[in-house]
């Protein structure tokens, strides 16, 4: 505590500074914001405002409060739903860890699907030859840039 008076003894400046910085906080302390502000008439809420600041309203009471009901289910099941949740979790974590799978049975998927493609999917000449005959056009129609002059 010592340390702190030996700051401003002699020193006019700091001791102003200080009382300046503690007038300016206290100045927000003057007065109430809420009872001097007017509501503007021309606002679309103001007879909502004013009704609404008028209105005595009445809180309820702890007797007010309704009792639980007869088929809510104990807070003690609660814990237990979770901890049922947080075994099957970790049993889904344990099951689907890297390295706990393998792809198989891959033969009868790829078969599957050829039947569905018929067997145009596998003719490789009809693609070559449209393909052949794309490029063919595009190198028709390209034309190099112009040269610079």
């Amino acid at each position: 505590m010592n340390a702190l008076l030996r700051l401003f003894v002699n020193r006019p400046a700091p001791r102003g500074f200080a009382c300046v910085c503690a007038a300016a906080l206290l100045s927000g302390c003057v007065g109430n914001p809420f009872l001097t502000s007017a509501v503007d008439p021309a606002s679309p809420v103001a007879a909502d405002v004013a009704t609404m600041a008028r209105a005595g309203t009445d809180y309820p009471t702890f007797a007010e409060i309704p009792p639980l009901p007869a088929n809510a289910r104990p807070l003690r099941e609660y814990g237990r739903a979770a901890d049922q949740l947080e075994l099957a979790s970790a049993k889904l974590q344990r099951e689907t860890a890297p390295g706990t799978w393998t792809l198989t049975g891959t033969q009868a998927f790829v078969n599957r699907a050829q039947t569905i493609v018929g067997p145009a999917g596998d003719d490789d000449a009809s693609a070559t030859e449209a393909s052949e005959a794309f490029a063919r056009q595009i190198r028709e129609r390209a034309t190099p840039p112009p040269l610079p002059r």
